[in-house]
């Protein structure tokens, strides 16, 4: 095999020889030995060990490894990098990662790839996506991809080849709290959790699926600012542990406590009536509705104490406005997940925290921000513009019913590619492009995503590693790291403006390509090149900052950069710094804010409580309520997952570093429940249900409700590829359910589940 730069380093290995997979073709391990060549001088760059993309700098220390730091400038991430960040070099030159073009040669998911050249690879490509679009049309392909940096120019792609079918993560992580968001708000909201003084949480657990800023933030609250945090979860986990009270609520139940919470806000007079009256539509509806929902009433559904609910509401609403309920992540607790989210919003809604210090706010990007300053503060950034782009006519397959139609532009119903695959429903798929992705382990049902990859014509993926749902496809292209390629200027933008940039620290290993070369050059094979006129990166990026040479070096060398002073609308010390700074800036309200300017893009222009766009989408949604939903057999437990601080979701399992620190996911089982099974930690157990069956490991413990058991997820892979991570642990999308969830679209993280020990 020829290379141009070999960067693998000698010894890097160390921890996996003897592996059956040192040969896999494509793979580093191929390639012998030398020494990494790169930048020895800090270069700013951009992580991607998570969705979080954390400035850093990184350097390549005397040609035999990579120091990865955070950027000192970057303050709200405090200038350093997690667990998973840290260990971006063990990806870098790990011997199991693919540096070459893959084809399939046995049956699909049966292991058996040979090398080809690039040429070859986009033919192939090329051939097969285009007949696919001649015989069935553009919309018989679905483009799915990770969200982020590495999603635009492969969406570029999927437009310009015609189809409507694309997709990101959202369903299966963020998409509750972000349609919930839109449908109140009328847009995506932040926490200032660094300022908060009272911070209620529903298992949001930042001490372990970390967020630095985030994370940081809610440290500095706590232990810097005497912050009161109150955690309700079914398990004890770091956040709950790090609470000050912790209720191990009975899963699925967090809407009646945040109902409750509402119902004492709105019946003991707490909550804000200014910011109501000037604000929010439909309060009266909301109100009446929340009448029923007493913290009694919660508490015969949830397991938390009525009184504790009254004493938590008042004290929440003592600290207001410098306080939040936090509106969570990664999570689907029951089907009812848009519900729990609105909730949650109108907890927030009724203290007035909207745009004040330790509540939520709005991004201020460069266009906003400027026109509150009264000059060009801060530079503004530029698309290019692609004139003629195909006109999609066809509908997306998630499009089969109204109530969905907010995410149809917020990634889309992930899982419905099953549907239209297996069911031909609204209409038959044929192909999957996947970039950066791996449904296998993010989705549920993973025997209906395999029988999905089995049936399809066409499958490609562009990834990192041969990942589990990459080892089903027909033709992989490799790649390149985080820390092998540029791209362009990153919008990071808070209270006030601020952009990053993802440069190259080390030479390309291998035969990898950035993705935006690798959609760019596809486009090219399929006749598509039109639609992609840049020349490189350095063009695209040039044309962002319309051609301010001096802008790029700048961002390029410091990596982080910020304009202005924090900016919140209705926060009177911010302000006052805010005008001071700023000369020209628009005139503040009589009351020292500007309370006046503040919108929002809904269909009445307020917060709606209550919606008449939802009860349209929705019949019975319009208003806020409480819905039972059955997540369990009377004689199965409650099976929860959540987030570890060592891995991200199901990416990270293979990383050599972070599998030393962990390769398996212990199934949690209180000690009662333990003891009536006669299991004890460590002896091998069986845990299943109508959709799977899954072999693991237990691990009794007090820090879990007796009803419920509880795996990290992303492990147990099934395809032999990912050798540190195949078959080690519970394979959690193997015991949930096939659901989608109403309004959201989500898939649900909550099963019923029987245990045995082995």
């Amino acid at each position: 095999m020829k290379l141009d730069r070999r960067t693998f380093i000698k010894g890097a290995s160390a921890g996996t020889a003897g592996c059956v997979f040192a040969t896999l073709p494509g793979s580093i391990a191929a390639l012998g030995n030398s020494l990494i060549k790169g930048s020895e001088q800090s270069v700013a760059s951009i992580c991607e060990m998570c969705s979080t993309r954390c400035p850093i700098t990184a350097r390549v220390v005397n040609g035999k490894n990579v120091s990865i730091i955070g950027n000192p400038k970057a303050k709200a991430f405090g200038g350093a990098v997690c667990a998973r960040g840290g260990a971006g070099h063990s990806q870098l030159y790990d011997n199991q990662r693919i540096v070459k073009p893959l084809k399939r040669v046995g049956e699909r998911g049966e292991g058996k790839w040979a090398e080809i050249e690039w040429d070859e690879a986009y033919s192939i490509v090329a051939e097969n996506l285009n007949r696919l679009k001649k015989q069935y049309g553009p919309e018989s392909v679905a483009f799915s991809s990770k969200s982020g940096s590495l999603s635009s120019h492969f969406f570029h792609l999927s437009k310009a080849y015609g189809t409507p079918n694309t997709f990101t993560h959202a369903s299966t992580c963020p998409a509750a709290y972000i349609v919930a968001a839109k449908a109140m708000l009328g847009g995506r909201v932040r926490r200032d959790l660094s300022h908060s003084k009272y911070v209620i949480n529903f298992g949001h657990n930042l001490y372990e699926g970390i967020n630095m800023a985030e994370t940081r933030g809610m440290m500095e609250a706590q232990m810097d600012k005497g912050a009161k945090l109150v955690v309700f979860e079914p398990r004890f986990s770091i956040v709950a542990d790090k609470a000050d009270e912790w209720y191990a609520i009975k899963p699925g139940t967090d809407i009646t406590v945040a109902l409750a919470i509402c119902h004492v806000l709105i019946e003991d007079n707490l909550y804000d009536k200014a910011f109501v009256a000037q604000y929010v539509e439909g309060f009266d509806e909301f109100a009446n509705e929340v009448k029923a929902y007493t913290p009694e009433w919660a508490e015969a559904i949830c397991d938390v104490p009525a009184e504790d609910i009254r004493r938590i509401s008042h004290e929440y609403a003592a600290a207001a406005p410098h306080a939040l309920v936090d509106f969570g992540h990664r999570a689907t607790f029951t089907t009812e997940e848009f519900e729990l989210r609105r909730a949650i919003y109108a907890a927030n809604i009724l203290m007035g925290n909207i745009e004040r210090k330790g509540g939520l706010f709005f991004a201020k990007k460069a266009g906003a921000y400027n026109k509150f300053a009264g000059d060009k503060v801060a530079p503004t950034l530029q698309k290019p513009g692609v004139k003629n782009m195909p006109k999609i006519d066809a509908k997306r397959i998630d499009m089969v019913d109204e109530q969905y139609s907010m995410l149809w532009s917020s990634g889309g119903i992930y899982q419905t590619i099953l549907d239209a695959t297996l069911d031909a429903h609204p209409y038959q798929l044929r192909g999957w492009v996947m970039n950066r992705t791996n449904p296998m382990q993010t989705m549920t049902d993973r025997a209906r995503i395999e029988q999905t990859m089995k049936k399809l014509d066409f499958i490609v993926s562009c990834d990192i590693y041969i990942s589990e749902s990459a080892a089903y496809a027909d033709i992989i292209l490799p790649e390149s790291t985080y820390l092998e390629r540029d791209e362009e200027v990153s919008d990071k933008s808070g209270k006030n403006p601020a952009y990053y940039i993802r440069q190259r620290v080390v030479e390309t290993i291998g035969d990898t390509k950035p993705s935006w070369l690798i959609w760019k050059e596809l486009a090219d094979q399929m006749e598509l090149g039109e639609y992609f006129p840049w020349e490189n990166m350095q063009t695209l990026q040039l044309f962002q900052v319309n051609k301010d040479l001096d802008l790029l070096n700048k961002i390029k060398r410091e990596g982080w950069v910020s304009y202005g002073t924090p900016l919140m609308l209705r926060e009177p010390s911010v302000l006052n710094t805010f005008v001071s700074e700023h000369p020209n800036a628009k005139p503040l309200d009589d009351d020292g804010t500007y309370a006046s300017q503040l919108s929002f893009k809904t269909p009445s222009g307020k917060i709606e409580l209550s919606s008449p766009k939802v009860e349209q989408m929705s019949a019975g949604r319009g208003v806020i309520k409480y819905r039972e939903v059955k997540m369990k057999k009377a004689d199965e437990l409650f099976f929860i997952q959540g987030k570890v601080a060592v891995h991200t979701n199901a990416g990270t399992q293979n990383v050599p570093m972070l599998a030393n620190l962990m390769s398996d996911n212990a199934v949690w089982i209180h000690p009662v429940t333990a003891g009536a099974l006669n299991i004890a930690t460590g002896d091998k157990i069986r845990i299943f249900n109508d959709t799977g069956s899954e072999e693991g490991h237990a691990l009794v413990t007090p820090g879990i409700r007796p009803d419920t058991v509880f795996a990290y997820m992303g492990c147990g892979s099934k395809n032999k590829e990912l050798a540190r991570a195949s078959g080690k642990g519970v394979h959690c999308g193997n015991l949930l359910p096939h659901v989608i969830s109403p309004v959201t679209g989500m898939n649900l993280h909550t099963a019923g589940v029987k245990i045995a020990k082995l």
